[in-house]
């Protein structure tokens, strides 16, 4: 297993393209972008970046979530700030990486040009997982990452796939999880889903990769789970939510219940260097296979501004003029 940070680019708040809207500048909701600079490029990105914010120097991959907003009583918006996770200090918030695979020779590393989308960003409702839903919030009862021991999406009481509708002190935790089978043929599908698959048992829970693929995606990849820390401290004050105290939040893409959270992928490790990492002993951030950058270095990478914009105010509507509900 692989666990490591990628610092948020300088430009958090970007309507720039995603795997959602490709081409399309401005996007039609807000991203936070980590990874590899340019992002979304057409061909092999390990061969265009110029810098990466992530802990290895040889990921170069992009790795896209929708940021989330605080909707106050008086009905304007403000971005919901992230912070480092555990042990990333010196990061600039941004989102934690797992790649894991049950064993050496277990998995085949994603190739060049893949790419993959898991979530629905127009989904309302839960699809009813149970303990292993593929994407979950953890609302910490305190701080520093208090109140809960469970695996991501495994507490009964503090993992939703909704957003937490109570105060959580110690802040609320994102959780995405994709898929592990690829039809081995692929690289991208129009709808950047089909051609990768959750195992015959189902969607596994993390970190349950000792699994099987159907025939029609034989090729077990690494279990992919991007994990985003955000800082709601200074929207805890109940007096500050809706009158009826619903809870206040919502996705960039105007979704209020959470259900919406989803990520985009697209490859971009050098060589075959992940495939040496998931075919060796490496574990965490413990790796001799890669090379590892600094935080003042990788903080330092930066996204360019594609769009003027209003990224940290107070704003009567969200960026590109979103709809909530």
């Amino acid at each position: 297993m692989l666990r490591f940070g990628c610092s948020q680019a300088s430009y958090v708040g970007n309507l720039t393209t995603c795997l959602m809207n490709p081409g399309l500048t401005p996007s039609t909701h807000m991203h936070q972008i980590v990874g590899g600079v340019p992002s979304m490029p057409s061909t092999d990105i390990s061969e265009l970046a110029t810098c990466n914010t992530c802990h290895f120097l040889e990921d170069f991959s992009n790795y896209w979530t929708a940021n989330i907003y605080f909707k106050s009583r008086n009905g304007t918006y403000k971005r919901v700030p992230q912070i480092a996770n555990q042990f990333n200090d010196g990061d600039n918030a941004g989102i934690t990486l797992y790649y894991t695979s049950p064993d050496a020779n277990a998995t085949m590393a994603f190739r060049p040009g893949f790419r993959m989308l898991t979530g629905d960003p127009m989904r309302r409702t839960s699809e009813g997982f149970g303990k292993n839903m593929q994407q979950c919030y953890r609302c910490y009862t305190e701080p520093h990452w208090g109140g809960s021991p469970y695996p991501p999406c495994m507490d009964p009481k503090y993992d939703t796939d909704h957003f937490p509708k109570q105060a959580c002190p110690g802040g609320i935790r994102s959780n995405i999880i994709f898929p592990q089978c690829w039809n081995g043929e692929d690289p991208d599908s129009p709808d950047h889903r089909a051609h990768v698959v959750h195992p015959i048992s189902g969607p596994a829970a993390f970190p349950v990769v000792n699994v099987t693929c159907p025939a029609s995606h034989p090729v077990h990849v690494p279990q992919l789970m991007y994990e985003v820390m955000w800082d709601t401290s200074a929207f805890n004050n109940e007096h500050d939510w809706p009158e009826d105290s619903s809870q206040p939040f919502v996705l960039s893409t105007g979704d209020n219940t959470g259900y919406g959270q989803h990520g985009d992928y697209v490859f971009g490790w050098k060589g075959d260097s992940l495939q040496r990492v998931m075919d060796n002993s490496c574990y965490l951030r413990n790796c001799s296979l890669l090379t590892e950058q600094p935080p003042k270095i990788k903080n330092m990478c930066n996204v360019p501004v594609t769009v003027d914009e209003n990224i940290e105010g107070w704003m009567d509507e969200l960026p590109g003029a979103v709809k909530v509900g």
